[in-house]
């Protein structure tokens, strides 16, 4: 799990350095002890530092893994930093400053490369990877521009404001997601839309695009199950007022790397799972539970965990999550267990760091950690049974700073 506030504590977001990496064994997660199960704890500005002495990361805000579970993956988001650790040594092997802010990078399924969401330089970016040599290439002819010149339709990249229809106003890129074949990559947008491209030509190329006209802002997550992509649009600075809550999905088998002839712009048009509007919501992580019956959406606003049927796309339940074991636990990124029958979340902290609205405090949350939520009925319903905490109080206000967003699970 990743804390994004800095060490040491301070009340000043942009000196925030480096946050912590935060390393629990699972079966201690399981036992009724969990909110005394001692992590691993690393300061990761100071591994990044032993790769270069004069790197500075702010704000670790993305975890993930490689298919074969080898190395880690984490993202800066104040930064443009990808720093990669060897999951067993916990060794850092590569550091990387890609640009602006490097929001999420994801390695593809087949191991080939890793796709950089640089969201305020607004590009998506590649990295090729050989884990088993330890050799990561930054590949700059393969960087694919979403802000400048027009898509293959003629159309601009990015045009229009935030008042108009039908247009993309902000082109920030939240999340770049290879499909299951690695052929293809559907990236979330800031201001609304969406980008199907092709990730292994050189530079990458758009295969489908859509306007806010059919998908709303903020563009989030998204994760696959057979043939459907879904994504969802959630709240925070991006979205009006702060609240949305929208779930879509795509076929995959729609889009292809070299379309011929290009498909029109906002086709096939996506399925609206469901779309909570402007009520106190905010939809954020994503999980495909054990034999991808469920979708398990985590709202961070109204402390739930919406259940879709990924038969259907029909909701079948909503888990409610604010209780005993926390009043406002404010669930963010999911990450399943092994067997399934644990769902792990953050928690986030009352000085939320991303993600969210002042006014309305979408993102904020009073006890910072990690939910264990159990899996009941094969993923259609589930309790939050435990919370491990985590602590980064501020020594100059005794106010606690800690706020997780990353998490990742990784089978050893």
């Amino acid at each position: 799990m990743i804390d994004q506030s800095g060490f040491p504590p301070s009340t000043i977001p942009d000196d925030d350095i480096g946050g912590k990496l935060y390393i629990f064994d699972g079966r201690k997660l399981s036992r009724n002890a969990a909110s005394k199960a001692k992590p691993e704890v690393f300061e990761l500005a100071k591994l990044a530092q032993r790769l270069d002495d004069t790197a500075t990361p702010r704000r670790p805000h993305y975890i993930t893994f490689n298919a074969s579970h080898t190395h880690a993956i984490i993202s800066f988001v104040a930064t443009g930093h990808v720093l990669i650790i060897e999951a067993a040594t916990r060794k850092p092997v590569f550091l990387v400053d890609v640009g602006k802010q490097a929001h999420a990078a994801v390695p593809s399924p087949d191991e080939a490369y890793i796709l950089v969401a640089n969201q305020n330089g607004k590009l998506v970016q590649r990295i090729n990877t050989d884990y088993a040599a330890n050799t990561f290439t930054l590949d700059h002819s393969a960087t694919l521009n979403l802000a400048d010149g027009t898509t293959p339709s003629g159309a601009l990249k990015q045009f229009g404001s935030a008042d108009e229809d039908g247009v993309r106003p902000d082109n920030a890129p939240i999340l770049a997601l290879p499909d299951s074949t690695s052929n293809l990559a559907f990236v979330t947008l800031r201001g609304g839309g969406l980008f199907v491209i092709d990730p292994r030509a050189t530079p990458m190329a758009i295969a489908g695009e859509y306007t806010t006209s059919t998908i709303e802002p903020a563009g989030l997550l998204a994760a696959q199950t057979g043939n459907k992509m879904y994504f969802n649009s959630g709240g925070g600075g991006g979205a009006e007022l702060g609240f949305q809550s929208v779930l879509y999905a795509l076929p995959v088998s729609a889009f292809s790397p070299s379309p011929n002839p290009y498909p029109k712009p906002d086709t096939p048009a996506p399925t609206v799972v469901f779309d909570h509007g402007q009520q106190d919501v905010d939809s954020h992580g994503l999980l495909v539970t054990r034999q991808e019956r469920y979708l398990w959406v985590a709202d961070r606003a109204a402390n739930k965990i919406i259940v879709v049927d990924t038969e259907t796309d029909d909701v079948v339940n909503e888990i409610k999550l604010a209780g005993v074991v926390s009043r406002d636990p404010a669930p963010d990124i999911l990450g399943i267990s092994p067997s399934g029958d644990r769902v792990y979340a953050t928690l986030r902290g009352p000085f939320p760091l991303t993600g969210n609205n002042p006014e309305l405090n979408n993102a904020l949350g009073q006890t910072p950690g990690i939910g264990v939520i159990e899996v009941k009925r094969g993923g259609k319903s589930g309790m939050l049974k435990l919370v491990a905490p985590v602590s980064n109080v501020d020594d100059t206000d005794d106010e606690e700073r800690a706020d997780p967003h990353g998490i990742a699970v990784r089978s050893r």
